[in-house]
């Protein structure tokens, strides 16, 4: 057994069968530790990577584990039969994924290895070297790019945005992977038609990026906020209608991307 099959790290949900997270039939790994704090944010429990209790359905739940890359494959490939008839593989989510280098990469290199295709769901906040990391045992990533203006970014999210789009820039560059653009639109933040095709500008002038996918506000994780405890930011804001929404995506297609709703 080589070394690198012994790396652990700290994830806190394995989801399996998603058709939501790149292309077929997906496993979902979800990591601790997130370095944005974005106000909508469906998965608090994973911003700290702190293991937490969270009260869950009336009951206390623990929110994190540490494993090995040994112990997730076993669980990866019990499905390689539907990725490969799918097309689909294994994603990596959070959190950020990116802020585990010394896990991530091994348990990507690892998925390779048995042939299985490879996604990240990332912010893109992590240093260029720590991409690096990732990127040759990457097929997809799927990159969230939230705001073009820097000051509002940091007002809803905590980080500011230079960083990120840097680091899209370098990416769609390195030609490495298939890069597709993801825009989270919430209300109040950036669900207008200039914000979003600012968004949608930026991403066609990243090389070989083609697709564009706008993922509409929702509220599945207000209740992980009762449960840890903690303000939910968004209370109160209402969510975008679907004629509102089916309007901002003609207003990205004008980019030259191929558009969608969700994804």
């Amino acid at each position: 057994m080589e070394d690198y099959m012994k790396a652990r790290g700290r994830i806190f949900d394995i989801q399996k069968y998603s058709i939501h997270d790149g292309p077929g039939i997906r496993t979902i790994i979800f990591f601790k530790g997130c370095a944005l704090r974005c106000r909508w944010c469906c998965n608090p429990e994973s911003q700290l990577f702190d293991i937490q209790t969270m009260m869950f359905e009336g009951k206390e739940k623990i929110m994190g584990q540490d494993v090995s890359v040994e112990e997730l494959m076993p669980i990866i490939k019990q499905d390689i039969f539907y990725y490969n008839r799918s097309g689909g593989g294994v994603t990596l989510s959070g959190g950020e994924a990116m802020l585990q280098p010394n896990f991530g990469p091994h348990l990507l290199r690892a998925c390779h290895e048995y042939g299985i295709n490879t996604a990240i769901e990332t912010t893109g906040f992590a240093s260029w070297e720590i991409i690096q990391k990732y990127l040759p045992h990457l097929d997809y990533v799927l990159m969230d790019i939230k705001h073009m203006n820097s000051q509002k970014h940091k007002e809803f999210t905590g980080q500011n945005n230079e960083l990120i789009l840097e680091n899209a820039k370098k990416i769609a560059q390195s030609g490495q992977v298939d890069l597709t653009i993801r825009v989270p639109v919430i209300p109040t933040f950036n669900d207008t038609h200039e914000e979003i095709y600012d968004i949608a500008r930026f991403a066609a002038s990243l090389p070989g990026v083609k697709h564009l996918h706008l993922l509409p506000y929702h509220r599945l994780g207000q209740g992980k906020y009762e449960g840890l405890d903690r303000p939910y930011l968004m209370d109160g804001i209402d969510l975008i209608p679907n004629k509102h929404m089916n309007s901002l995506l003609e207003t990205a297609k004008k980019s030259g991307l191929k558009c969608q709703i969700g994804g």
